[in-house]
């Protein structure tokens, strides 16, 4: 939404906007101009707005149903659409390149991102993250080209009308949406076939759609091949049906990064982007803040903060850093995000956190939901197989950082976990 916020400034439109809570994005906003409130009460809405003459609503699904200021834009019969909707609005007169998967989206779009606006393409850019290589979730360089996130949420991707796209994963996710993973599966299929040509479409290898195959050193369309590791970064050639480009260098652990990686590499190549400054543009890309993000990384301690908050993302995780630091113990910090989440996935993720050899959770993050009887932090460490777990309040985090022994700490979870990285971080400098 932010991103959008920022294209529509950028445009010469005023922006309004609400939050639940006070962010470091929501703060960047207001620095930029665009007016945020966070009390929901009509009395907020600034005049310009409440005249409703020449005012668009936009909204997401995150916000509850009762929700004040919204219900009084729909009473009051305001134009009103979904930011999916506008979003394939404000790309269907343009190249867009849509990024689809219940994981990897933002990094995947963050890559694709960067490449083009490297290899002066003219790209237009919606993220679902801040990129570290432009501290914003919106990268601009012309109108020709739009990259967005095709959110699956609620089925958002839908209004969509890609010319290229990608599937990078298709987890049973979002059960509240869909019921079972059979629908989500349908509803990608669905996405896929929204673009024209099937050689458009590059999904990862092995899920169940048809397209462009996509892999690390395994037979592909687009494969990584001869894999190396130096100096935290991955070396490797990509292997394209025109050609191989070689001597590729890319700085984010786990094979589901390089994956993201190979796919922005293919749709970028697809989209037009000359391939001679492709190895150039990787090599230079910094990454999406909570994404794997290290916020210490010295010969005592190493400090990761990452947003996964699905079983297949924390594999992910513990995959890569268990590659970049074999010989290290390992300690996860996480909250969980959704109870209905939790509840559907609790098995996956109790096996998922079990690999970690000092686990940490906190209360879950209830975002939309209100709370499910039984579905508990406490209910969830109970199934995890670990010697050292504990459940504990985020005032006690200090504290528990620091007197554990493990080399490697990480901070993970979709919820408000985000907004403790920075003061953990200094405490744990403070205190080194």
């Amino acid at each position: 939404m932010s991103a959008l916020a920022r294209y529509f400034k950028m445009q010469g439109k005023a922006v309004f906007g609400y939050d639940k809570t006070s962010t470091d994005l929501t703060e960047e906003l207001v620095a930029e101009g665009i007016s945020v409130t966070f009390i929901d009460e009509i009395s907020e809405l600034q005049k310009e707005v409440i005249s409703k003459e020449n005012v668009l609503v936009v909204y997401t699904p995150a916000i509850p149903k009762h929700n004040k200021i919204l219900n009084y834009f729909f009473s009051e019969e305001f134009y009103i659409v979904k930011r999916a909707e506008l979003l394939g609005e404000v790309s269907k007169n343009t190249l867009c390149l849509a990024v689809a998967g219940t994981h990897g989206k933002t990094t995947t779009s963050a890559i694709l991102g960067h490449l083009l606006a490297e290899c002066n393409m003219p790209v237009t850019a919606f993220l679902g993250g801040i990129a570290e290589n432009y501290n914003s979730n919106f990268i601009y360089k012309g109108s020709e080209i739009t990259v967005v996130e095709a959110d699956e949420f609620d089925r958002s991707f839908l209004q969509l009308r890609p010319d290229i796209a990608c599937v990078t994963s298709m987890d049973a996710d979002h059960l509240d949406i869909y019921g079972d993973a059979a629908e989500i599966e349908t509803a990608f299929r669905t996405f896929a076939k929204l673009v024209e040509k099937e050689e458009n479409v590059f999904i990862k290898k092995n899920l169940p759609l048809d397209g462009m195959t996509v892999a690390v050193e395994e037979t592909a369309d687009y494969e990584a091949q001869n894999v190396k590791i130096k100096g935290g970064a991955y070396l490797f050639d990509l292997k394209t049906p025109n050609g191989t480009l070689e001597n590729l260098t890319f700085h984010l652990p786990g094979h589901h990064n390089l994956t993201n990686a190979i796919m922005a590499l293919g749709m970028a190549i697809l989209a037009g982007s000359p391939t001679d400054c492709l190895p150039k543009a990787l090599a230079t890309f910094k990454g999406v803040k909570r994404r794997f993000s290290y916020k210490i990384k010295s010969e005592n301690l190493v400090l990761i903060d990452d947003y996964a908050h699905h079983p297949t993302e924390i594999d992910a995780l513990f995959q890569a850093v268990d590659e970049m630091y074999p010989n290290d113990h390992k300690q996860i910090v996480f909250q969980p995000h959704l109870f209905s989440r939790t509840r559907d996935f609790a098995v996956g993720f109790a096996k998922s956190l079990s690999q970690f050899d000092e686990v940490v959770l906190l209360d879950i993050y209830p975002a939309r939901e209100e709370p499910i009887e039984g579905i508990t932090s406490e209910w969830l460490l109970n199934q995890v197989v670990s010697e050292k777990k504990r459940l504990v309040f985020k005032s006690a985090l200090p504290e528990v950082l620091l007197k554990s022994k493990c080399r490697i700490k990480l901070l993970v979870g979709a919820g408000d976990i985000g907004a403790e990285v920075n003061k953990l971080t200094q405490k744990l400098k403070d205190e080194a």
